[in-house]
């Protein structure tokens, strides 16, 4: 009897050791696997002027002598602070800065230069796609990328013609860019928007903005019917929210993703955000998502490991970048509030995704 209760106990270890090193092995399998990680980002950059009054614009404001006083010791300070932010998105899983940024709200090709080349984005190897656009007060939408990471084949603007209901003249505002190129070797497509404003009421608004979602769609729209499987990832300050007609009509987004492969429908990164009542910019005690990252489902094509597809979405919100007392607490902590200079970001929170593949 004493032999044969060894004899079980011995059977027992055994099994208990076979069990164990079956799991560490599976373990060490499942993370064997190679990802590469990129980021792609789009930030509202709120504002980006030089100090030089430009007589083609309305910049007399971001000047000196102008109502915001503003100095080259202001402009460098955004710039740093600016920098900071922008080398930080998707660095945590990326390990890394991101390897394509969208902006708006820039002045032209010279402050994007002395942001590439300040602070945390000094020395990171940014490529700047630049137009000036016809927005009456001089700002424009850009794309940096890593050189590393992002090679362009081609890239083009879009003129967005709105005109005034009462006296039919063009109302001039920022173009839509469209850029082509290889991330990492693989063909994608970025549009950056910022879409026209608020300015005179919501709903009285509303049509520039619908006409702004019509020339996206149809510039996505026409790259999907040469090339339908083409993966597209369109950012921008929409100055709407997801849930707004001209995103969700005009565009045919969606928050599920099942529905966006199943209906071939535009994903909208950022939805889930917005349900949950989380938001990039504050107003009147109300939080608005207007800086969206949508894509097209064949980003979401998760049966291809070896091909980029979304891993996630994020907003960009670190304490730092937020008021930390006061009436607006916890709103984007602005650079200007009033004409008086706080030493902020922006008044927006940046959005990303990162997409991610296997590797051999």
């Amino acid at each position: 009897m004493k032999k044969l209760l060894i004899l079980f106990l011995f059977i027992g270890l055994m099994n208990c050791s076979t069990t164990k090193t079956t799991q560490t092995a599976q373990h060490k399998s499942s993370t064997q696997k190679k990802v590469l990680a990129r980021t792609i980002a789009f930030y509202n950059l709120e504002n980006l002027f030089d100090t030089i009054n430009d007589p083609k614009t309305r910049d007399e404001d971001f000047t000196p002598e102008g109502r915001d006083n503003w100095t080259s010791e202001k402009y460098q300070h955004k710039l740093h602070n600016l920098a900071k932010v922008l080398a930080d998105i998707g660095r945590a899983e990326t390990h890394t800065s991101p390897a394509i940024i969208g902006v708006a709200e820039v002045e032209n090709r010279q402050v994007l230069e002395d942001l590439i080349h300040t602070g945390d984005l000094k020395g990171k190897n940014y490529g700047i796609i630049h137009f000036d656009s016809p927005d009456r007060r001089g700002i424009d939408v850009a794309l940096l990328y890593k050189r590393n990471f992002f090679k362009p084949i081609n890239f083009k603007k879009y003129p967005l013609y709105i005109y005034d209901n009462d006296t039919h003249r063009r109302i001039y505002t920022r173009d839509q860019l469209i850029v082509t190129g290889l991330l990492d070797g693989e063909k994608i497509h970025i549009l950056v928007d910022h879409w026209p404003s608020r300015r005179g009421g919501e709903q009285r608004s509303l049509p520039k903005r619908v006409k702004a979602g019509e020339l996206s769609k149809k510039i996505m729209d026409s790259i999907r019917k040469i090339e339908p499987e083409a993966k597209i990832v369109m950012m921008g300050d929409l100055n709407d929210d997801p849930s707004s007609p001209s995103v969700k009509r005009v565009l045919r987004t969606t928050a599920k993703k099942s529905t966006a492969i199943e209906e071939n429908r535009y994903y909208n990164t950022m939805e889930n955000f917005y349900n949950r009542g989380i938001g990039t910019l504050a107003y009147r005690d109300s939080w608005n998502l207007f800086d969206q990252i949508i894509i097209t489902p064949s980003l979401l094509n998760e049966k291809q490991p070896m091909q980029f597809h979304l891993w996630k979405a994020g907003i960009y919100s670190k304490e730092f970048m937020k008021n930390r007392k006061g009436r607006y607490k916890g709103y984007p902590k602005r650079t200007l509030v009033g004409g008086q200079f706080i030493g902020g970001y922006s008044d927006h929170f940046p959005t990303y995704i990162i997409l991610i593949r296997e590797i051999n």
